[in-house]
């Protein structure tokens, strides 16, 4: 494979405008690209927390193997009417998200972000897939998608929950629950 990236600017999107791998071009505004870089900006989060972990962390392998996926999406948003990201991606995460979801205590309560920095990037992780989803979401409602796309978000954001809850309960710290009663702008 030649060099794929030889000249890094190329003066072409000065018009607000961008290249698709079709070889159309959209504007920089357009849901198709507001999706890849939503994908992107997910990917970029997951790298934040693979370093955050330590360097034997049991998710790492499984993080790495979601950021392929999620380029191979960008890619796929890249194609229109292109699929890349099929019925064996999403029973992965079910698979995964059953796993790790196992061994935890049933949910009583909301859970506010935190209980470590590594869940709490996790939730932030989790927060940015939502959006995507909810991206992907409009743009299949204007345009042709592939459906695996936007239930492979929506299982993502609930492994990425799991997986938070999970990283805030390591250590011996706690998840940090929601209470009503805070919520009173008087104290409570």
């Amino acid at each position: 494979m030649g060099n794929r990236l030889s000249k890094i600017y190329t003066r072409t999107g000065d018009d607000g405008s961008t290249g698709l791998a079709d070889g159309n071009r959209i504007a920089k505004n357009a849901l198709r690209i507001e999706a890849m870089g939503t994908v992107d900006e997910l990917n970029c989060h997951l790298g934040l927390l693979i370093e955050d972990l330590q360097e034997n962390d049991l998710f790492i392998e499984m993080l790495r193997r979601t950021q392929h996926h999620l380029f191979d999406l960008g890619g796929e948003f890249a194609i229109p009417g292109s699929t890349i990201i099929g019925a064996d991606h999403i029973q992965w995460l079910e698979q995964t998200l059953d796993h790790h979801n196992a061994n935890l205590p049933p949910l009583k309560n909301f859970i506010l972000p935190g209980g470590s920095p590594a869940a709490a990037q996790c939730h932030l992780a989790r927060a940015v897939c939502r959006r995507a989803e909810r991206i992907v979401v409009a743009l299949g409602q204007e345009d042709a998608i592939n459906d695996g796309a936007r239930q492979y978000l929506n299982r993502l954001s609930d492994l990425l929950f799991v997986i938070a809850r999970v990283l805030a309960r390591r250590k011996g710290a706690e998840e940090i629950l929601w209470e009503q009663k805070k919520s009173d702008p008087r104290g409570g």
